[in-house]
């Protein structure tokens, strides 16, 4: 099932948390809605599940029109963030619970349960109750009872925004290969630029209740087509407008903001024709990759980020005299919001 927004806006009180958005979803695609805290992405999620209505604009699901159906009408699978799942019921019943409420025959619920908890690499947790299970097991109980009523929709609202760190990696590498197994058109919101970039097929970037770009990971990271998204996603400098900047590289303009990735600056032990003195002033180990604090000779903080053989080649200490260049720079230009690469 497809999922169609059109120009679909909505206000609480004071605020406009959807400025007119419009958006396609393909049929069994996997959709992140990427954004900070109010750029409007669980409001949107929201309205596509029929919990919260428009004040303006439609929803359509599969062509037809959903703008006005309720929740139930739409067949629509909706996972929290805190699971929501029912205390006093073991996980068997949680999974069961909407399939005994549309009166589906025993067997038949009893076979659809014994699949999902399969699906979920669950069987044998059945006879628990939620308190029981760790975070990410309950949040797959979930998952498992928003896929019971075999929904064309699945709807994630910051799904693994509660777990811990190695949780979260586990439960998105997994919940990619559930999506390769049920192919639902699943949509889910996240604040987590790795998230949506490991997990989905497309990138919805949002910000202020408005679309700032959709893409693929890969093109919505190289190229970012507002400076919000290339100062959102992913790891950035960003250098105020300043004549300095040309030994960086030859292309910098003379106006505007300069945007420039870590992984795109060279680190250099001896001075390089064009290249900026700099300090070293912490050096941070986060495995293969090293963060590499600095400051230029002009006292503008920088950051790079480098390998350990890199490091090992450079044999960098704190306070020590180095020399940079830049591999790429980004700029955009006042009249567009589209960048250009240098």
């Amino acid at each position: 099932m497809g999922i169609q927004v059109e120009q679909v806006s909505k206000r609480f009180g004071d605020f406009q948390a959807l400025h007119p958005v419009s958006l396609e979803v393909k049929s069994g695609s996997l959709v992140a809605l990427l954004g900070p805290s109010g750029s409007g992405k669980s409001t949107l999620l929201r309205v596509i599940a029929g919990l919260e209505q428009p004040d303006t604009g439609r929803i359509y699901l599969s062509a037809q029109d959903a703008t006005h159906k309720t929740v139930q009408d739409r067949n629509v699978g909706f996972v929290f963030q805190h699971y929501a799942l029912f205390k006093h019921l073991t996980v068997r019943r949680n999974i069961a619970f909407a399939l005994e409420l549309q009166k589906w025959p025993k067997e038949r619920i009893k076979h659809r349960v014994n699949t999902l908890l399969e699906l979920v690499q669950l069987t044998g947790f059945g006879d628990r109750y939620p308190a029981q299970l760790s975070g990410g097991q309950r949040q797959r109980v979930a998952l498992a009872r928003a896929l019971a009523i075999e929904p064309q929709v699945l709807l994630l609202d910051e799904p693994f925004g509660a777990l811990d760190a190695k949780v979260r990696k586990d439960l998105r590498d997994w919940l990619r290969r559930l999506h390769n197994e049920v192919h639902v058109t699943t949509v889910f919101v996240t604040h987590d630029q790795e998230e949506a970039m490991e997990i989905a097929d497309d990138i919805v970037v949002m910000n202020h209740g408005r679309v700032e770009q959709v893409g693929s990971p890969a093109e919505v990271y190289e190229n970012p087509a507002t400076p919000f998204v290339m100062s959102f996603v992913g790891a950035v400098n960003v250098l105020s407008p300043d004549p300095t900047w040309k030994a960086l590289h030859h292309d910098v303009p003379s106006h505007g903001e300069v945007f420039l990735r870590p992984h795109d600056i060279e680190i250099f032990a001896t001075p390089q024709s064009g290249s900026l003195g700099a300090t070293v002033n912490h050096i941070i180990h986060l495995g293969w990759t090293l963060r590499v604090e600095l400051t230029l000779d002009n006292g503008h903080p920088l950051t790079a980020h480098i390998n350990r053989e890199q490091y090992h080649q450079l044999d960098l200490q704190p306070g020590q005299a180095v020399y940079l260049q830049a591999k790429q720079v980004r700029s955009f230009e006042p009249s567009t919001s589209y960048g250009r690469v240098a």
